[in-house]
């Protein structure tokens, strides 16, 4: 086995939202300033933390609740990564020029916003129906306190179309950040654990607690390596997966052994053939897929 050279540090942030968004903020802090005693290099929020994933049909509602990206929340977080030295992955309800996003914005160490991205695949077929998508996914480097570390984010539904993954994997990712409100089963964990193993990436997911309608934990993360060398047999990629309870649960990643493993196994786009997959970014939508609430 790879001796573990340097290795970074997620913690899941699977936390029970309050009833404000002052009270989403006192308890984050809170719970940043825990995160970094347990030695994390980033902190990593659940789906749309600021407002605990409430999402409004009316408008009216929809824009009281609604954060823009200038807003004090966020300039806490980024005052507070500074503090702490140490990246946060912070998601909320973003009031945009656009319209209403499901939006994350990740600061480094230094309290540097590192980019902001808008879920792409908003859940049409639900509340989601009256916020707008985002129109691209972004990977850069993360200063942490382990070192620099190439990250890229996506948002829950994201996670269930594989080409999320891949095109954060294309662009350079190592470690996946995906905030996550949604129930977590066997089908969707394996979701995960196909993404990281197909695109030899690290994937750490933090969902709501049991306690929250429709949430019920099972934070996870997986490494994306299925071989050690010298070792006959495949390995489970799964390096933590969390109960149901409220807590902080830390995915040590091992960054050094992720990249070697990356410079041999033949997944990821070591074999790929593009010129083939065009059929991939053809618009057209048959039968049995035609759905009314279809948003391009």
């Amino acid at each position: 086995m790879v001796s573990v050279e340097n290795s970074i540090k997620v913690a899941l942030m699977q936390l029970l939202p309050e009833n404000s968004l002052e009270g989403n903020l006192n308890k984050s802090i809170e719970y940043c300033r825990l995160a970094n005693k347990m030695g994390a290099d980033i902190a990593l929020f659940p789906e749309m933390w600021s407002c605990g994933y409430n999402i409004p049909q009316s408008k009216s509602i929809l824009n009281d609740l609604a954060i823009t990206s200038d807003s004090r929340f966020l300039s806490c977080f980024q005052s507070l990564a500074k503090e702490l030295e140490i990246a946060i992955g912070i998601t909320f309800l973003e009031k945009h020029k656009s319209g209403f996003r499901n939006t994350m914005r990740l600061y480094d160490m230094s309290g540097k916003p590192v980019f902001t991205y808008a879920k792409v695949h908003t859940c049409d077929f639900g509340d989601e129906k009256v916020l707008t998508a985002g129109d691209d996914f972004f990977v850069a480097n993360l200063n942490t306190n382990s070192g620099l570390v190439k990250v890229g984010a996506m948002i829950c539904y994201d996670r269930e179309f594989p080409e999320s993954a891949r095109i954060l994997m294309l662009k350079g990712a190592e470690i996946i950040l995906v905030p996550n409100a949604c129930p977590m089963e066997i089908n969707r964990l394996s979701q995960l654990r196909a993404r990281a193993y197909e695109n030899m990436v690290g994937i750490a997911t933090t969902n709501y607690p049991n306690g929250k309608p429709d949430c019920n934990g099972h934070s996870s993360a997986f490494d994306g390596i299925a071989y050690h060398p010298g070792e006959a047999k495949s390995r489970d990629t799964l390096i933590v997966e969390a109960g149901e309870s409220e807590g902080i649960y830390i995915a040590d990643f091992p960054i050094d052994e992720i990249r070697e493993y990356r410079k041999s196994e033949v997944h990821g786009n070591a074999y790929r053939h593009p010129k083939k997959y065009g059929l991939l970014i053809d618009e057209t939508i048959n039968e049995p897929f035609i759905r009314n609430d279809y948003r391009k």
